[in-house]
């Protein structure tokens, strides 16, 4: 007598209510496995992104948005503040070091960020081939930029003005590719890094046409011959638009302490005697997963409320065709099973609803992952990737399968106490 063959029909042969328990099961498992991926996610994601920076200073406005703009570049940045003001906080004792981000420009969507060579050492990168910028107008790009725009060493392209697609193209100021970064799961797959003098020889010319295309409009001067030399006025005319070194400007700075004095003094130093704001990373990820916090401990409640009420519908079903079955569960008794069978019987049709659910839930949490990953990707370019079981998983499984347990518990005491002459003969 194969007692997993019987409870497998027993469980088919009610489609609604079998079908009822699982959906609210599937439901209430798929919600709960998809915040931890997504908890577990962001987390970890944000964490090696901050790593090496204690400090963010940047223009005034909202500290969430600089630390969202110049860690993250996910947002638009507050302003620009002087360079020389920034370098001069840098020397500060208690101050480690500091990396400049420039930018403003974008290419495909993809951020062309100014900075040094301390930026990806930052994050420990790795060159596929090529490498590292050396003069003003190279670039050495992401991994998820060399995937998705497919760019090679040697190739070149054309800037547009603004973070977004649709914005001026810098006309005749070529980028050139000389190196392409290992995938490294930080943002800087997500960049296109160049050297700060790019930004500003960039926007420095832009102007400079600007400005000379409104001279000519207004002074209508009459065109040179090829090769006639300019006069001493006209030279510095020319050189009028050079922009000092004093006057220079950056987005923002990235900074590691020496000690933790730094984390104490300086960013109140910063925000109350100077031009710039200071943002401190980790306690701005903080206050951002304490609100997130509140809203993922409360979707999660619902979810268990939602598995909670599958158990209850796991029990009634149980309860109801246990009823109905008095006579075949008698019959079985007659024909030689024991009672420890038909306890295994029942408690396995438990089980076995509560699992299916459970693989149910988690396939419905992997097409949400992907909803979740297609839309962060085409609006963010935030790769998202989650489809491996985790721990926590794991122990969702137990408690699922304890619903189950327990919600075959009452039939099954029926079914060990049942009275054989009185099923037969009611029957």
């Amino acid at each position: 007598m194969n007692i997993s063959i019987l409870s497998i029909k027993n469980i088919t042969s009610k489609p609604l209510s079998t079908g009822l328990s699982l959906v609210l099961l599937a439901l209430g498992v798929g919600l709960i496995s998809l915040i931890l991926h997504i908890d577990r996610h962001l987390q970890s994601q944000m964490n090696n992104n901050i790593r090496g920076i204690d400090m963010v200073v940047g223009a005034k406005g909202s500290p969430l948005q600089l630390i969202l703009s110049a860690v993250f570049q996910i947002d638009v940045p507050t302003g620009n503040i002087k360079l020389s003001e920034a370098n001069n906080l840098k020397k500060n004792r208690l101050i480690e070091y500091g990396i400049p981000l420039s930018y403003g420009d974008s290419y495909e969507t993809f951020r062309i960020v100014g900075t040094n060579e301390e930026y990806p050492e930052l994050y420990s990168m790795q060159l596929e081939e090529g490498g590292l910028w050396t003069k003003s107008l190279e670039v050495t790009i992401g991994a998820t930029v060399a995937e998705k725009t497919g760019m090679k060493i040697g190739d070149t392209f054309l800037g547009s003005h603004g973070l977004s697609e649709g914005g001026h193209v810098h006309e005749d100021q070529f980028y050139t590719v000389t190196g392409i970064f290992q995938s490294s799961g930080s943002v800087i797959d997500q960049l296109i890094l160049t050297g700060l003098e790019s930004v500003w020889d960039i926007h420095d010319d832009h102007s400079s046409h600007t400005a000379h295309d409104d001279d000519h409009e207004n002074h209508d001067p009459e065109p040179k011959a090829s090769g006639e030399i300019k006069t001493s006025e006209e030279e510095e005319h020319d050189h009028d638009h050079v922009v000092p070194d004093e006057n220079r400007e950056i987005t923002a700075m990235l900074i590691k302490f020496r000690s933790p004095m730094g984390m104490v003094q300086l960013p109140r130093m910063v925000n109350e005697n100077t031009n710039m704001q200071a943002a401190l990373p980790n306690y701005e990820l903080l206050k951002l997963f304490s609100l997130m916090g509140i809203a993922t401990t409360s979707l999660s409640m619902v979810a268990f409320v939602v598995i909670l009420v599958s158990g209850i519908s796991v029990f009634i079903s149980l309860y109801l065709s246990l009823k109905d079955r008095l006579y075949e569960m008698a019959l079985l008794r007659t024909y030689g099973a024991s009672r420890q069978q038909l306890l295994g019987m029942i408690f396995q049709e438990g089980l076995l609803i509560a699992f299916s659910g459970f693989l149910l839930g988690i396939m419905l949490s992997r097409v949400g992952l992907f909803v979740i990953a297609y839309l962060l990707e085409s609006d963010y370019r935030y790769g998202f990737k989650g489809s491996m079981l985790i721990i926590e998983e794991g122990y969702l499984l137990i408690i699922t399968l304890a619903i189950g347990f327990l919600a075959a518990l009452t039939p099954a005491v029926q079914v060990f106490k049942i009275n054989l002459s009185k099923s037969l003969a009611d029957a």
